[in-house]
């Protein structure tokens, strides 16, 4: 395993982050320990998982997962670096949702109770809150690193002016502010190249790409259509419709490559500037050791020509759409 500094920060973190949003809803309590038993003997340290996650299991469900793993002791917790989120709504009740300071204190704890644990290494904010002024987030922060509940901040799905407007209302307080942002990102998905990208080289945040495979359609798709033993939505079935082309000519050189789909697509993420760790969400053991292999892939300049010939990206905002 290969390893970076989160951002601009002294963390030192995996190039795969293990994603835990399948805990629960798809993996089972046991399977889910096995998976991060993986994690740990393949060198990955970077755990990413949040509040909401749990789903049709219940809400905070996947949270109590990776915290019976810790419990186990082992060192897990220790050798863990610990990503998790807040926003979404944990209730029904006003202030059980958004970034307010009460509802950041509430669900901090809860998240500790769940996790079983004294700290969180990264806490992000799952989504921009409009309601809440940066100072009232940023004040709340203070409070909880001065506690040593959380030791860095992160945010999640912001635009690049939101991660400006972070970070200025951060400097103002002589605070830290934001040390990373996990973004969708992916060869077919490519949008925040216009902004957030140069926004977080900017301002040193590492960046976070989540569906590092859009939903598995750059996880060969194409070839995989003739297993009847796997079930497609009917939205994943258009979406490959809609990129059928693409993702033929994908696959094609990636057979070119001697290289699988799925480890082709994390690997043009590891040669992506800012990129600091794609979050992969393994159902089963199997699908992380894809996830392995893709940081020992180096690509050429020819490769990753092609791909952007396949994939046209984005030049930095505003060149991309004016003169």
């Amino acid at each position: 395993m290969e390893y970076t500094n989160l951002g601009r920060t002294g963390l030192t973190v995996s190039r795969i982050c293990l994603g835990t949003m399948n805990f629960g809803p798809f993996t089972t309590e046991p399977d889910s320990h096995a998976i991060m038993d993986s994690a740990h003997e393949a060198g990955i340290n970077f755990f990413d998982t949040a509040n909401v996650y749990g789903r049709s299991a219940g809400r905070g469900r996947t949270e109590e997962i990776v915290g019976t793993w810790f419990a186990q002791g082992g060192g897990r917790r220790e050798r863990t670096v610990l990503a998790t989120k807040l926003y979404n709504p944990m209730g029904e009740w006003p202030n059980e949702s958004k970034l307010s300071a009460l509802h950041i204190r509430q669900a901090l704890d809860a998240s500790l109770r769940r996790l079983q644990t004294d700290y969180i290494d990264l806490y992000q904010f799952h989504h921009i809150d409009r309601t809440s002024s940066w100072d009232e987030v940023w004040q709340a922060i203070e409070v909880a690193v001065a506690q040593g509940k959380i030791l860095y901040t992160g945010s999640s799905n912001f635009a690049g002016w939101h991660i400006a407007q972070a970070q200025a209302a951060a400097a103002d307080r002589r605070y830290l502010g934001l040390v990373s942002e996990q973004s969708i990102y992916n060869l077919m998905e490519r949008t925040v190249e216009l902004e957030v990208l140069p926004a977080a080289q900017h301002y040193g945040l590492g960046i976070l790409p989540w569906s590092p495979l859009n939903g598995g359609l750059l996880g060969g798709a194409v070839r995989k259509e003739g297993d009847r033993t796997r079930r497609t939505a009917p939205s994943s079935q258009a979406a490959l419709e809609r990129s059928r082309p693409q993702i033929e000519q994908y696959e094609a050189l990636a057979d070119e490559l001697s290289t699988p789909p799925g480890d082709l697509a994390l690997a043009w993420l590891l040669h992506q500037p800012a990129v600091t760790a794609p979050i992969v969400g393994p159902r089963i053991s199997e699908q992380l050791d894809s996830a392995i292999r893709a940081v020992d892939v180096t690509l050429d300049d020819k490769a990753l020509s092609r791909l952007d010939e396949i994939f046209p990206g984005h030049k930095t905002a505003p060149e991309d759409y004016a003169w």
